[in-house]
């Protein structure tokens, strides 16, 4: 195939991986260098940013296989019925732009998913070999993730984690009644099922490994999973709850989520509107909250409104916190470190730099200037050695003093 020819499908699907929000990406202002001034470019095509366990920012190539399918899920935009242009590389073709990539130092690894064409099997042998042809055949010791199809014959499936280091299969809807609805092809049993194995694949071969140190390594960032948010009418609660089973079933790294978008190509069976991009935001930090700061998911569940949705205009935190103030002030010079993690406003660094200064000395309220964006926040529910917030906490119009204020939208951002 001509260069062109490579570069146009590359650009169509590094365009079309964008949906799949497994690979968690940075947003940046477009920049480049083609006018001869400065060096390096953000606008190479499908060059996204993952964030390794230790906080390392990896760049990876993140590219559909294809968006050709065979499957007909309403939300999804390279489902068959839906009128865009279509493109396909061979595993080769992948495996040359990885490797392509990776010696120009665009790229530390690959991120690579797929529309099903022919079968799930099929689709799953064109994904592990591409993997395997850059392990086994060019030693490839950059990073990989594989989107796998819980359809697909399990044994090809559990060779995907031989291959990379990261596994990931969509959960796709939060309900089996949505999933059922908008994607006939998927059945959520399944779906789970193939997660369960991996979830069983990943704990053998780490068990293997502490015993034999010779033991083939197995998807060794484990797996991760991700849920459309706003297609179906799944409440956040309801989202929050199946989140939660998951982590609890699968010992997942990370549940991702996705606000559909009805534009291009919306199938008639979806809302008219993509839910609010806030939401999924509060969705992700509810998911924080259960996984850093030690809130069970029915207390996350109970930072929602009566319809089962978290606040738009104040985070799930402060929500939580202002329908159970008998939980506050907190002392912050001796209250311990599960209790200072449900003050709004203090992040888990906060808290560490709280509980490692008053080893020295009383905390006053200037010192929290330094660790917290906003004190206002703090202010209601916290004590310090100089500050007791009286009767703030019992105002009826705290939530209101609290929210960020509204503002005008720019007509001509």
């Amino acid at each position: 195939m001509s260069r062109s020819s490579v570069m146009d499908r590359l650009e169509l699907l590094a365009d079309a991986a964008k949906y799949d929000a497994s690979c968690a990406s940075s947003g940046t202002s477009k920049r480049n260098s083609r006018d001869g001034r400065g060096l390096g470019s953000t606008e190479g095509m499908g060059i996204c940013h993952a964030y390794a366990p230790d906080g390392r920012c990896i760049s990876l190539l993140k590219l559909l296989l294809t968006n050709h399918c065979i499957f007909d899920c309403h939300y999804c935009i390279n489902r068959k019925s839906s009128n865009v242009r279509r493109a396909r590389f061979t595993p080769q073709e992948v495996v040359d732009l990885t490797l392509s990539f990776y010696r120009r130092n665009y790229i530390e690894g690959l991120f690579l998913s797929s529309g099903i064409v022919k079968s799930s099997s099929h689709t799953m042998e064109q994904l592990i070999e591409v993997a395997r042809i850059l392990r086994e055949e060019h030693d490839f010791r950059g990073y990989i993730h594989l989107k796998t199809i819980p359809e697909a014959d399990p044994e090809l499936v559990a060779q995907a984690g031989l291959w990379a280091d990261r596994v990931s299969i969509n959960v796709e809807l939060p309900t089996d009644a949505g999933l059922s609805r908008l994607a006939p092809d998927k059945n959520g049993a399944t779906i789970e099922g193939a997660m369960g194995k991996l979830s069983g694949a990943i704990t053998e071969a780490h068990d293997a490994r502490r015993r034999f140190r010779k033991a083939p390594v197995f998807a060794p960032a484990g797996q991760s999973t991700q849920m459309i948010v706003g297609a179906d009418g799944a409440s956040d609660a309801q989202i929050v709850g199946k989140a939660s089973t998951l982590y609890d079933r699968f010992s997942l790294k990370r549940v991702y989520y996705s606000a559909f978008s009805p534009i291009p190509e919306a199938s008639a069976v979806l809302p008219l509107k993509r839910p609010p991009l806030m939401r999924e935001h509060r969705l992700y930090q509810s998911d924080w909250l259960m996984r850093f700061y030690g809130f069970a998911p029915q207390e996350v569940q109970q930072a929602t409104e009566d319809d089962g949705m978290l606040p738009l205009d104040i985070d799930p935190k402060l929500a939580w916190a202002l329908k159970f103030r008998d939980h506050f002030p907190v002392d912050l010079n001796s209250a311990p470190r599960e209790a200072m993690l449900r003050v709004p406003g203090l992040g888990v660094k906060a808290v560490d730099a709280v509980l490692a200064a008053r080893r020295q000395r009383s905390i006053r309220l200037e010192d929290l200037s330094r660790l917290s964006v906003s004190v206002r926040k703090l202010r209601p529910f916290i004590v310090t050695q100089d500050w007791r917030p009286t009767l703030l906490l019992d105002r009826a119009d705290l939530r209101a003093r609290l929210a960020p204020p509204a503002r005008q939208m720019e007509l001509f951002a």
